[in-house]
């Protein structure tokens, strides 16, 4: 029988993984491994976790390629007990699937994967997310009371992590875009210089031809600076930001 953690053991260990120099999905990844892990004690527990944001809901993280494989059908039939989870923020427990006449789609995908039952609890995450986590097991009636408990107390930890995640991933994301505005903007100057130059005009006349000729060949603005200073003999230029 596997040791069941207890929660503080798990904030201590999925707070480390943040500290460190870890992958946004592999942290995501990591959370979903040890959820599987808690409720695997006599049998073998899958668990996967669905995302919804901007009205779309993204695998955003599993335990196994089994668990992969059930929450994309999930969402892409846009229905299950996960989806019914994020949007109630109730717990959905189906003891047993070939009982079940709830999203029909789905559920045969799941019978036909040999999987019966299945326990799906939500997250708190953020106003503009909602998540929740699908637990399945080979075996009806899998999920107890007890299994029920273990599953919310470990969420309440998880949703702290997965919220961090995301905000992490969002940062990450915006110093990206950063730094590909100051890049776009460093050989834009390059080529607005090489054009005041050749044509012996102003800053904003050369902005003018650069635009202009942007337009007139279809071609995106920080693509057609590239090839000005590639044909003066320049290598692309690069900055010294760092996000």
């Amino acid at each position: 029988m596997d040791t069941i953690l207890e929660p503080r053991d798990l904030s201590a260990e999925l707070t480390q993984l943040l500290l460190e120099d870890h992958d946004i999905s592999d942290v995501l990844k990591t959370v979903a491994e040890l959820a599987a892990q808690q409720l695997s004690t006599d049998r073998e527990v899958l668990c996967g976790i669905i995302l919804k944001r901007a009205k779309r809901n993204t695998v955003v993280a599993t335990s196994s390629a089994e668990a992969q494989q059930m929450d994309e059908h999930q969402a892409g039939f846009d229905e299950g007990p996960c989806l019914e989870a994020q949007k109630t923020s109730r717990v959905i427990s189906v003891p047993d699937v070939r009982n079940e006449g709830r999203w029909p789609q789905y559920m045969t995908e799941v019978r036909d994967h040999g999987l019966r039952s299945i326990l799906a609890v939500p997250l708190t995450i953020d106003a503009t997310s909602t998540a929740a986590m699908n637990f399945y097991a080979h075996e009806t009636e899998a999920f107890h009371e007890a299994e029920i408990d273990t599953a919310k107390r470990y969420t309440e930890v998880a949703s702290q992590m997965v919220a961090i995640a995301l905000r992490m991933a969002r940062y990450a994301d915006d110093a990206e875009d950063r730094r590909i505005a100051m890049e776009s903007r460093t050989v834009i100057d390059l080529a607005v210089g090489i054009i005041m130059g050749q044509n012996r005009c102003s800053q904003q006349q050369a902005v003018e031809i650069l635009k202009t000729a942007s337009n007139n060949r279809n071609i995106k603005l920080r693509d057609l600076a590239e090839q000005i200073t590639t044909a003066v003999g320049q290598d692309a230029p690069t900055t010294s930001f760092e996000p």
